[in-house]
Formats: structure tokens, sequence, C-alpha cells
């Protein structure tokens, strides 16, 4: 909350979308199949919030329980790449030789093709539905995964912790558990967060094209691909799906970064340094806080006695 505000109301804005996913039933105020044929593609009004659809659905209730849909598909993609990948990643990278070799082969053959070209080829083999669009999207995202995890391992196995593991007995189970998945989880956690937005993306894509999500399935995509064609008339078809979806998308991404920032020590400065690092920052603190711009100076004058530079507490001529 402190050191990452925008991160911390990207996590409230998703928090949000969890529990409107999970209270969809009963907030939402109409089935989101049901079809009053007397009011199709009516506008915003006081019955229908966000009006209705060309087949008189309340596309309110349809943006609710769209939610539930994006959501499913984005936890059980991202937490199935996530395990998959981590798991082939630290066994190859670990164990090295043939099995690494072998599997990366594999990973890069998969990861040769575009990803879009994969994406469709494999959801348009399997059919739409909500349980393929899930299987295409891990068989796209687990090699990325397995990127990170692979490179992390041979880092983590070189360090002198691991070394000393191995000295006092220690198998490559409890190796493995104790020392190098801790210290692989921030990149880990972090490529999740920023994937989740991806796989929303590419679930809502599917089924604008029509092999996602099937028909009547309430879906943001879907709905987007029954609204283009009405966009004139009425657009609230389109604007309602595609705000939602941005707002979801965005603050994935922006707890993505604050994670990155939080987790990594080489990145992480409290927000009193990254204040206090511009000259009217030093002298707006100087005034509201003597003892921390005290604190600021003190820092700095430790940076000059080591050989850093100064940060500047004048602005430029």
């Amino acid at each position: 909350m402190r050191s990452q505000p925008l991160g911390a109301a990207a996590l409230l804005l998703i928090c949000f979308f969890v529990l409107v996913a999970l209270l969809a039933p009963w907030i939402s105020p109409y089935d989101p199949l049901e079809q009053f044929r007397r009011d199709i593609l009516e506008p915003p009004s006081g019955t229908y919030l966000f009006g209705t659809d060309d087949l008189g659905r309340d596309v309110l209730s349809r943006t609710i329980h769209g939610a539930r849909t994006s959501l499913v598909v984005g936890v059980t993609t991202t937490g199935v790449s996530l395990v998959l990948g981590t798991m082939i990643g630290v066994i190859s990278g670990y164990f090295g030789r043939v099995p690494d070799m072998v599997v990366q082969r594999v990973m890069d053959a998969v990861q040769a093709v575009p990803g879009i070209v994969l994406l469709l080829f494999i959801a348009v083999i399997l059919g739409p539905s909500v349980r393929n669009t899930i299987i295409a999207l891990t068989v796209v995202i687990t090699p990325s995964f397995n990127r990170i995890a692979r490179a992390e391992t041979l880092r983590v196995r070189q360090e002198p912790y691991v070394e000393a593991a191995r000295a006092t007995g220690a198998r490559a189970p409890r190796i493995l558990a104790l020392h190098v998945l801790p210290n692989m989880l921030a990149s880990v956690l972090t490529l999740g967060s920023l994937i989740f937005a991806g796989v929303i993306i590419a679930e809502s894509a599917l089924s604008f094209l029509g092999i996602g999500a099937p028909p009547p399935t309430p879906s943001w995509g879907l709905m987007l691909s029954e609204g283009v064609r009405y966009v004139e008339r009425a657009p609230w078809l389109i604007i309602v799906p595609s705000v939602a979806l941005s707002i979801a998308v965005f603050s994935f991404n922006l707890l993505g970064d604050a994670l990155r920032d939080h987790l990594d020590p080489r990145l992480h400065r409290s927000a009193t340094d990254r204040v206090t690092g511009l000259w009217w920052g030093r002298r707006m603190v100087s005034r509201l806080a003597p003892s921390l711009a005290r604190a600021a100076e003190q820092n700095d004058a430790t940076g000059e006695a080591a050989g850093g530079a100064p940060r500047p507490s004048e602005p430029p001529r």
C-alpha cells in the first residue's frame, strides 16, 4: 500500500472483478440468457441500465456473467501453465544433459510457431468451448514459464548455498523445494500476473472470432463480436464490454509491474527516496518533514563518500 499505491489500487480492482464474478447470479438484474422480444436494442434506461442487445438480452447482466467466463479461463490457464512450465523448467535446468536438450527442443518447436497461429490452429481442431480454449491457451503459454524457470534454476544451482546443501548430503528434491523454488517465486509470480492479462485478451479474441466460448455463453469477446454489427445503431453493445475488458487487463498489467518492483530488491525504493530524488521534491520534504530531508542528505553524503554521483538539488540551468 505504501511503496506501490498503483499496484494496491489495481489489486482492489481485481478483487472487485472477482467479487462480481462470484456474486453474478445474485447481483445481475436479469438472467443473461433471458430474451425480451419487445425490448430489442433498447438504449440505456432505468429498466435496462446498459440497454439490451439484438435479441433483447440485458447487456449489464451479460457483462457481469462475462466476467465469470474470462476469470475462469484466466485463472485456470495461468495456474496450469505456471505449474507445468515451472516443473518442466526446474527439472530441465537442474539435471541438464539429455532431459534438458530433449525438453528444450520441444519448447523451441512450440515457440517457433507464431502464438496466434498456433492458438487458432489448436482451437479450430478442438472446437469452440471453454474447456478447449483453456487447453489451447495452456499449450501456447507453458513455454514462457518454462523459459523463466529454467533460467532461474541455472542461476540458482551455481550459488554457494546450493553447493553447501549438496556438501551436507541434501538430495535433489530437498534442494529444489528449499532453495531453487523459493528463489524463483518472484519472477514466476510477476510473469503470471502479466500473462493473466494476455490470457483474458486471447480468450476474448477467440470468442470474437467464433472459436472460443460458444454462444449463447456470456463472454466479453463474444459480446463484442455480436455487437460489432450494430455499432452505429447501438454503440452501447461495444462500449460496455470493451470498457470492462480494458479495465481488467489494465489492472493486471499494473499489478504485474508493482509485483516486479516490490519483489525485486534491485528495483525496490521507498516512496520518500523517489520524491526526494527530484529538486522540487527535496524542497517540499525539507519544509514538511525536516527529519526526512536530513536523512536523505545523509544518504547523499554517504553515496558521495563511496564514490557515487550526488543527486541534483537544484534545477538544471
